[in-house]
Parts: C-alpha cells; sequence; structure tokens
C-alpha cells in the first residue's frame, strides 16, 4: 500500500488503494531503503530538532538507551518528504479498484495462503470470532499476504516526517509510540521496517494502533508483526476487527438486485432498514433469491447504473480498519472470493470516455503487442499505461495525450 489521506486519524494503516494494492497498470513499486531519497542524508535542521525531540522523548518516559539505540543510525530521508509532498490524490471507481484488489492473481495468491495458515487462522477465528478469510483479504489488500510490508527504518521515516512539520504532531505521536514499542522489548530498531510513513507489518499497523490493538499470539513474549511469520499480525488484525464491532456469522454485505424504479434516495450509508423492509420494496439477492435477516443499507458505489449492496454493521467494522468505501467493498469482496464466491454480477457503467474495462483491457493488450508495453492488461489505467499511451501516440506523430479512448482503440485494431 502506498501512503493514503486515510493515514491521518484512521489510526491504524498507512498504505491503501488509493493505497495498497498494485497492478500491471497502476504498477507502485515497493518501497525500498535503496530507493532514491530513502538513505539518511547530513540535514543540520534535522539533527538539532532531534536533539529537542529526544529530550521530550525522554520527558514522556522513554529510557534514554532506547532513545540512544533507535537514533543510532537514524536520519533524515528526503525520499520520505518527496513521497509526503506528492501523494496523487485520485479515486478509483469501484471497478478499477476491484479489478486489483480481487484480481485472479491476489485471489490465488489469498487461497494458497489460507491452506498454508489455515490452522492459525481458525485458531485466530476461534479466539477473537473473525472468519478468516476476512482476515486474510485485510492482508492480502495490505501487503500482497505479506510479500510487500516495506522495508524503510520506522524512526528514521517518522522523525523526518515530524521534523518537516506539515503533519508534525501526528507524526511526533507515532514516534513516540514507536519508541514505546522498542521499550516494550516487541523489536529492534533494526527489524522496525515499514513503509515511508511508518506503517509496519504484514497489515500495516501505525504506531498508535498497533499499541493499543497488536497482540502477542504465538506467545513468546513478543507482539511481533514484523518477521515472515504472520500469526502476531494477523491476530493483531482479528483483535482490530473484533473490537470495532465484528460480528461472527454476518456478511460484511452482499450484492444485490434492485427493481425497476427503485428510489435511489433510500441507498446510502446510514440509511438501514430490516431485510423484511428491503424485501416489501422488491429487492432481491443478486441471484434473484431472499434477502437473509440481516437489517443494513443499500449503498451505489457507481451510481444506479452499477453494481448495488446490502451492507450490514460489519461493513462499519472494517471502515473503521480504514473508511474508504471502496476499500471496505475490497475486503469484503476479496474475502468473499477467498470462501469460493464468484465475480459481481451487477454491471459497471462505461468510464467518462465511453470505455468498458473490455475495452481498456484490449487497449492494454494491443499497445503491448505494438511494442508499447503496458505491463499488465487488468483494464485499470495508470502511469504505465499512460506512458505506453504516449509513446504511441508520439511514434504516430499524433497529440500526444497518455488518454485512453475508442478513438485510439479503433486505430489499434487496423
Amino acid at each position: 500500500m502506498s501512503v493514503s489521506r486515510r493515514f491521518v486519524g484512521l489510526g491504524l494503516t498507512a498504505m491503501a488503494l488509493t493505497g495498497c494494492v498494485s497492478s500491471g497498470g497502476t504498477a507502485q513499486t515497493k518501497a525500498s531503503s535503496a530507493a532514491p531519497g530513502m538513505r539518511p542524508v547530513p540535514n543540520a535542521g534535522y539533527d538539532q530538532w532531534v536533539q529537542g525531540f529526544q529530550s521530550r522523548a525522554a520527558a514522556r518516559g522513554i529510557p534514554q538507551a532506547t532513545i540512544n539505540s533507535a537514533f543510532r543510525g537514524a536520519g533524515f530521508l528526503p525520499g520520505v518528504i518527496d513521497r509526503d509532498r506528492n501523494q496523487t490524490e485520485f479515486s478509483r471507481t469501484l471497478e478499477d479498484y476491484l479489478a486489483i484488489a480481487a484480481s485472479p492473481e491476489r485471489v490465488a495468491k489469498g487461497r494458497a495462503a489460507l491452506a498454508r495458515h489455515r490452522g492459525t487462522l481458525n485458531a485466530i477465528e476461534s479466539r477473537f470470532g473473525v472468519e478468516a478469510e476476512v482476515v486474510a483479504a485485510v492482508w492480502g489488500l495490505e501487503s500482497q499476504y505479506g510479500e510487500r510490508r516495506g522495508d524503510i527504518n520506522v524512526i528514521s521515516a517518522l522523525s523526518t516526517l515530524a521534523y518537516d512539520g506539515r503533519r508534525g504532531a501526528f507524526f511526533e505521536s507515532q514516534l513516540i509510540a514507536a519508541l514505546r514499542i522498542l521499550a516494550n522489548g516487541d523489536t529492534s530498531p533494526a527489524n522496525m521496517t515499514g513503509s515511508w510513513a511508518g506503517a509496519m507489518g504484514h497489515t500495516q499497523f501505525i504506531p498508535t494502533s498497533y499499541l493499543q490493538f497488536a497482540v502477542d499470539f504465538t506467545g513468546d513474549g513478543r507482539r511481533d508483526i514484523w518477521s515472515a511469520d504472520p500469526t502476531d499480525a494477523l491476530a493483531s488484525t482479528a483483535a482490530y476487527l473484533s473490537r470495532s464491532g465484528w460480528r461472527k456469522g454476518q456478511p460484511w454485505g452482499y450484492e444485490v438486485r434492485l427493481p425497476t424504479g427503485f428510489n435511489t434516495g433510500l441507498a446510502g450509508r446510514g440509511k438501514g432498514k430490516s431485510a423484511d423492509a428491503w424485501s416489501a420494496l422488491g429487492v432481491r439477492k443478486a441471484d434473484g433469491g431472499s434477502l437473509p435477516g440481516y437489517s443494513g443499507s443499500i449503498l451505489l458505489p457507481q451510481g444506479a447504473n452499477g453494481p448495488a449492496f446490502l451492507i450490514t454493521s460489519n461493513f462499519n467494522a472494517i471502515a473503521r480498519y480504514n473508511n474508504a468505501v471502496n476499500y471496505v467493498i475490497g475486503v469484503g469482496h476479496l474475502s468473499d472470493r477467498l470462501g469460493g464466491g464468484g465475480p459481481i454480477k451487477g454491471n459497471f457503467p462505461p468510464d467518462a470516455q465511453g470505455m468498458t474495462i473490455a475495452d481498456r483491457q484490449e487497449l492494454q493488450r494491443r499497445l503491448t503487442a505494438a511494442g508499447f508495453d503496458t505491463e499488465g492488461s487488468d483494464g485499470v489505467i495508470g502511469a504505465k499505461t499512460r506512458a505506453a499511451i504516449e509513446a504511441f501516440q508520439r511514434s504516430r506523430g499524433l497529440t500526444i495525450t497518455g488518454e485512453p479512448s475508442m478513438e485510439l482503440l479503433l486505430l489499434l485494431r487496423r
């Protein structure tokens, strides 16, 4: 996950979709300490800030030995500032989001991860009452099942952001929390790595949320969310969802079919009705069956012409993890797919260019076949696809826009 707007105020993770997932078309690269700007560089202002911060940390009860070890080798990371100042502000449609979040690859990897860790996930489900598939789905979106946990020194990242001052108070609070984690002995400064904004481990906890929710499920005396073994991280995620009100056995929501002429003014979070009330209005499950007996609200994330969902209180529990509607549906739908469910049944409307996802996928395939590699054909138009479009347009002497269109697709079909 890349750092997103949800990082501030939502208290758990810093990487999201806006965030966490990547695709051939959108291609977000894994943060790396070897990446440009992710190695400490001299900065006199930062050094002076650290001196002042260390005094404040000591005054708040952080042992001096912890402070010294944490900052030994830490330093100012210019790349962190660059990322914080240049976050792309965009919102993906649910169709694009799910094309990545519940891609065939992510579903396949998730089912394999479930099989590998079934015993552990069943034990976690038994203790916290959160289904294994739901925990695995969060894991899949946050770090691609542990493949992209982040490897940037958290103390360096958080101290750089706190010094920068744009959200100084928030990041200083995270830095204090990170030091408390080290003082507790849960991990070492060298092992405390994560995203460029300090989100850590398999399910990307920020330090304050770690202190509040992380658990030692293995019983080794440490709440270790960083190691290759995901047990503590998965259990911590289940603990978070459980304390957020998750109800075992109740779906997060499910796709529904609305009657012709449905009053869309009835849709929206907080406009809940009983299943009987929705049924009386002609709402059915997407397969035409009767609604399960759960109260909830109707959600139309892409308007009246897109898929419709009836969401329950468990939707709100996931939203405590990340309040973005697409993220919550992404977790819920991926969990359904991991449990053997099928794709969304409803049709998504064409995009602003009049293209369906099948059109965009064909565009990517034809660009790649013509020698302009989009590095994937998921139908999501990201930086690599735009670069390929620009290169194609340049090669043909066309106006360079980098934008997909039906005209461009027709040209490629010739």
